[in-house]
């Protein structure tokens, strides 16, 4: 068994503390890569579980990814009071048995209806990997080795969303949509069994009894509301009844359990850590940072498609120079976070993401050379080396290590809703974008085009073969199309300006991270003097 040295006085990443990170970064890996990956096989996933030969609609194959989703926010409140009652290894363990046994079944799924149940069977152990992940690498590093190890955790955080697509689209073409499941199942085995190996063991406190009622009231309120987000997108304003109903029934009962939880000694999120400055100041910067970063990203693979014609796997690598850049800076800003303060650090990383993205907003026309769209999100990865992971470190180091499971449960459960918030919000800023503008003569007549479809619509899906028929069925000119190509580009355009926005808010919060050196309490439960950090 692996015993990790957290004396405040050692100072080395010691080969034990590499294997835990290895532990974890594995789990994160599973994760975040199967939100991508999955997402690939969607239109696959319409012929291939069809009964009847006719695709299944696109609005039902999505539940495949809400489903996940939904459970993956639902667990995530009770991640910090299950670390605590049954120990942090023990129950990464079982996260991982829960996703892994979720994969295989999900390679066995029989219809759409079996592959949504097996998915949020799969959500349920996703959901606990990433704040388990985050508690156990706190808890390795020790207050002087933090930055450094959370700039670990932070590289599949990073790859997820560009790695996804193109092993996503190399499965599906070299075998079938199984694989991109079944993928899974050496990757837990071997991550139960190294885990098994080398995660110290902790001691769980179970005399602390669940918040049922709090429980009751976060877990579905939080998978309403990001239900209700979630559903923006299709139906394209927040005043559908579908948007509306589930996000404010969502709301009513957060705010419920937001009075309900100073109630409990040990609610299910202990919205009393806020108290704490560098936490409260964290959450608020990677809440406004992940909505539009996240947000934006998520355009940029989709612009490469729509806009200039690529294939799935071609704008996954064509997005690869932002992950390329966010890991060279990521290790050399976890080292100078266990060295000095994080307020001295993320605004330079802001303003790398703040130059990259503004390099993206001046680079949406179809003409534009790719060695420049490239070179700006290789800038912007830069930014985001800088920024990410040392949040994380900031919010996390001068809590005790008893209040860091549920220090890292709430910093999750706030990205999640960011994230989710961010893609739908600039999902329908490029959708009512491409709405807006004359309709094509002659489209309103075709079957199934209720309305018919703008200039930016048919260029955006000129380039798939079902668009390239309407176009010629509609003996569409060429300079109609390419008004529609310059249509397109202008609705990325705008949706870029409003994560721009967005960042721009952020400085503000950015600008309050502490600047000067502050006690560390992460082994103050252990009658260890609090260690000064930076």
């Amino acid at each position: 068994m692996t015993t990790v040295d957290t004396t405040p006085d050692d100072d080395r990443i010691t080969p034990e503390i590499l294997k835990v990170a290895g532990v974890v970064v594995l789990g994160a890996i599973m994760s975040i890569l199967d939100v991508t990956v999955v997402n690939v096989a969607l239109p696959t996933f319409q012929t291939e579980l069809s009964s009847n030969g006719e695709p299944i609609a696109y609005s039902t194959v999505a539940w495949t990814a809400t489903a996940y989703m939904l459970a993956l926010a639902a667990v995530i409140p009770l991640t910090g009071w299950a670390a605590d009652r049954f120990g942090t290894k023990r129950l990464y363990m079982i996260a991982v048995a829960l996703f892994t046994a979720g994969s295989v079944l999900c390679a066995t799924a029989w219809n759409i209806e079996a592959l949504i149940g097996f998915r949020v069977l799969q959500g349920l152990g996703g959901g606990m990997l990433m704040p388990l992940g985050m508690t156990i690498m706190t808890r390795a590093a020790g207050p002087h080795r933090m930055g450094r190890l959370m700039a670990i955790l932070g590289i599949p955080m990073l790859l997820g969303p560009i790695m996804g697509p193109i092993l996503g689209g190399v499965l599906i073409d070299a075998a079938s949509w199984h694989w991109v499941f079944l993928i899974n199942l050496p990757i837990g085995i071997f991550a139960f069994v190294y885990a098994l190996r080398v995660l110290p063991s902790d001691s769980p406190e179970p005399s602390e009894r669940l918040d049922v009622r709090g429980m009751l009231l976060m877990s579905p309120g939080l998978a309403l509301l990001l239900y209700g987000i979630s559903s923006i997108p299709g139906e394209g304003t927040v005043t559908a009844a579908k948007v509306l109903i589930p996000a404010a029934i969502g709301v009513l009962l957060i705010a419920s359990f937001v009075f309900h939880s100073f109630r409990p000694q040990h609610p299910l999120l202990d919205l009393r850590l806020l108290t704490n400055r560098n936490l409260a100041v964290s959450i608020v910067v990677m809440f406004l940072f992940a909505g539009a970063f996240f947000g934006a990203l998520l355009l940029v693979p989709t612009y490469f498609q729509q806009v200039r014609g690529e294939s799935v796997k071609m704008a996954g690598l064509l997005v690869a120079p932002q992950g390329i850049g966010a890991m060279l800076t990521m290790p050399i800003a976890g080292t100078l976070v266990d060295r000095m303060p994080v307020g001295r650090i993320v605004p330079f990383g802001f303003l790398g993401i703040l130059i990259g993205m503004g390099g993206l907003v001046m680079s949406t026309d179809p003409s534009t050379p790719y060695w420049h769209i490239m070179g700006w999100l290789f800038v912007m990865g830069l930014g985001m080396g800088a920024t990410m992971m040392p949040t994380f470190t900031s919010a996390l180091k001068t809590l005790k290590e008893a209040d860091v499971a549920r220090g890292s449960t709430l910093l999750n459960v706030f990205q999640q809703v960011a994230s989710a918030t961010g893609i739908a919000v600039i999902s329908v800023v490029l959708t009512n974008h491409i709405k807006d503008g004359a309709i094509v003569p002659g489209s309103d007549k075709v079957p199934g085009l209720d309305g018919g479809v703008t200039a930016a619509q048919l260029a955006s899906s000129s380039h798939s073969g079902q668009g390239a028929e309407l176009v010629e069925k509609l003996k569409v000119p060429a300079s109609l199309l390419n008004e529609g190509f310059d249509n397109l580009a202008n609705a990325f355009q705008a949706s870029y300006w409003v994560a721009i926005a967005v960042l721009v808010v952020t400085l503000i919060p950015v600008a309050m991270m502490p600047r000067k050196q502050e006690a560390a309490h992460l082994l103050d439960d252990e009658d260890v003097p609090p260690v000064v950090v930076h």
